[in-house]
């Protein structure tokens, strides 16, 4: 094994968190050395058309995702099965190469409010203590909606969000979400065109009593120069955002923004093909003093050794990282102790497909923010939960990201699965159909956790993580809720035929449903409740930090990438001005 040039900061993943810090830590001054498991990527070389619109490679066999022959998750939905791996990519899309899951998302952004991050606390003093269920593991995170704003900002300027302001520093603003928490700036872009879909969605929604909004995005609404100067090309309604590249650097990614600021300072190197499989400490093992990682184009092992390790990868695999480094005490769900891997959260939802004989919705020609949502059932702290017993919420709407053939070929209920009549009625119902699809929040329960898995191993060797999750009451009262919304909106809209929304009743890990994991190294006020503290430092290693959505305790009904980049923004002051003067605890436990 060779040994590298010991670096004041070690970052695992070149994702939107590895990328904030390394473009932070380096034009401070520092020298950063950032390990990405996949390969390099950029838009220019990498997502041109029309490879890029290669709906069978990318968008159904998968080409910028991680390949499960070489790493990936086993599977059960409670302790009494027996977990196998999850081999064919169905329910969640785990992205590789430079920029991570930036490159081939949705770009969906929101800012989490305090009603989240105090979550335990506000249930408890609206509902009593009684309403939270016992084996529901919810708690406050430890840090403030106040303490984040300012982030929330400098995030949605870099990756270019667009959207409509509904809480401009207290003052309500009409055609915005009216329940989100009071912003210091509009966002960066208006919104963008949400379609015809969206537009039926919207007064239908209104005619109701509810309040509709353009979905926030990281799609630009015309071309755009963020303050480091990434320039954005204006988005060209492509219908090929998520699970692809834009080859127009229209959609937000870190691969076109805070990666290539980084890559112009001297002080930071990026290194691709390095798949980290260790978090090395000293004797004492209260001090982290590198990571070992492997060469994936050579086999070659190699040790980095750096004064700050940060994890930064995709949250499952920054738990994995930890449970196979043996960094802190596994979950037992049996006692209840322990905290790696505890609070596994997913996410839930419900969804209706509308007909209409008389409408055409042009589906091909969409971004992957196409939507107008209500958050009265999510935000909205005036929604009373008691009626129907369950903790979270659901935003609700349209979500018309594109008509790719392959994937889009709606028919109504009753339709065979084949043969002239199902070519039929999909060329019939092919541009005449829309959805509306509810988020839901999931809540952490006692039997939904990660650990290793006792069999498999993946392409180096290392245990496979165990994912064992299911929907529990709470999720399943939210989803039935969800669903009974759907279908009030929907049937107020006079569709000629509809598919009813109805509840999640147990997850499937063979359909897709969102890449939302989060949980597992959880953020929080003590080393008794949490594996870090609010900027993401272990309690336990002070030089080791995590990023991403691994220190969520719980999911929101909200996408995580928009705390995802605050956090990291966070973190990354805390440690430039006060941790790198004096290294050790940020906060006292």
């Amino acid at each position: 094994m060779k040994t590298m040039k010991e670096v004041d900061v070690v970052l695992v993943g070149a994702g939107w968190t590895g990328g904030i810090l390394a473009k932070e830590f380096a034009e401070a001054g520092m020298t950063v050395v950032c390990l990405e498991r996949g390969g390099p990527q950029n838009a220019a070389d990498d997502f041109t058309v029309p490879r890029m619109r290669d709906e069978l490679a990318v968008g159904q066999r998968f080409s910028m995702m991680v390949n499960p022959v070489d790493h990936t998750e086993t599977i059960r939905n409670d302790g009494k099965q027996t977990a196998l791996p999850y081999r064919r990519l169905g329910s969640y899309l785990v992205g590789t190469g430079v920029g991570g899951a930036s490159t081939h998302w949705n770009g969906h952004t929101w800012r989490w409010t305090d009603d989240d991050f105090q979550i335990r606390s506000r249930y408890e003093q609206r509902y009593g203590k009684g309403y939270i269920p016992a084996d529901m593991t919810i708690q406050d995170w430890g840090v403030t909606y106040a303490e984040l704003e300012k982030y929330y900002d400098k995030f949605e300027k870099t990756a270019g969000i667009s959207g409509q302001a509904g809480n401009l520093k207290g003052k309500r603003v009409a055609g915005g979400n009216p329940f989100e928490a009071p912003r210091s700036g509009d966002y960066p872009l208006p919104p963008i065109d949400n379609g015809h879909a969206g537009d039926l969605f919207a007064a239908t929604a209104k005619g109701l009593g509810y309040h509709p909004f353009p979905r926030p995005t990281a799609c630009a609404s015309r071309a755009y120069t963020n303050p480091d100067g990434a320039k954005f090309g204006e988005c060209q309604y492509c219908g090929h955002c998520e699970r692809f590249g834009c080859e127009a650097n229209a959609k937000g990614g870190a691969h076109m923004t805070v990666i290539p600021a980084a890559l112009r300072q001297p002080t930071f190197t990026l290194r691709t093909n390095a798949w980290v499989t260790k978090i090395e400490r000293d004797a004492s093992g209260r001090k982290a003093t590198g990571v070992t990682y492997t060469d994936t184009i050579t086999g070659e092992e190699a040790f980095q050794p750096g004064r700050i390790v940060v994890l930064c990868a995709f949250g499952l695999n920054n738990v994995h990282l930890m449970l196979t480094s043996g960094i802190g005490q596994p979950y037992d769900p049996a006692s209840g102790k322990g905290l790696i891997g505890k609070n596994y959260c997913y996410q839930t939802g419900a969804g209706a497909l509308l007909f209409f004989e008389d409408q055409q919705f042009h589906p091909y020609m969409a971004t992957g923010g196409s939507s107008m949502l209500i958050d009265d059932f999510h935000a909205n702290w005036q929604f009373d939960r008691a009626p129907f017993g369950f903790v979270g919420g659901s935003i609700i709407g349209t979500a018309m990201y594109g008509g790719r053939p392959i994937q889009w070929h709606p028919v109504p209920a009753g339709t065979p699965g084949w043969g002239s009549k199902w070519k039929e009625e999909t060329a019939k119902w092919y541009d005449r159909t829309m959805n509306i699809v509810a988020a839901g929040s999931v809540m952490p329960n006692r039997g939904n956790y990660l650990d290793l898995d006792p069999t498999y191993r993946n392409r180096l060797g290392a245990p496979l993580m165990r994912m064992t999750f299911d929907y529990k009451d709470n999720e399943k009262k939210l989803s039935a809720h969800s669903a009974e919304v759907i279908n009030r909106i929907a049937e107020a809209m006079r569709p000629t035929r509809l598919n009813k929304a109805s509840a999640r009743e147990s997850w499937n890990a063979t359909v897709y449903q969102s890449t939302h994991n989060t949980g597992g190294t959880i953020m929080g006020t003590n080393p008794g409740n949490s594996v870090t503290n609010k900027y993401g430092q272990v309690w336990d290693v002070d030089n080791l930090f995590i990023m991403g959505a691994s220190l969520f305790p719980h999911n929101s009904a909200y996408n995580p990438t928009g705390p995802v980049g605050a956090i990291a923004y966070m973190a990354a002051d805390a440690i430039k001005t006060t941790y790198v003067k004096h290294p050790g605890k940020l906060i006292d436990a």
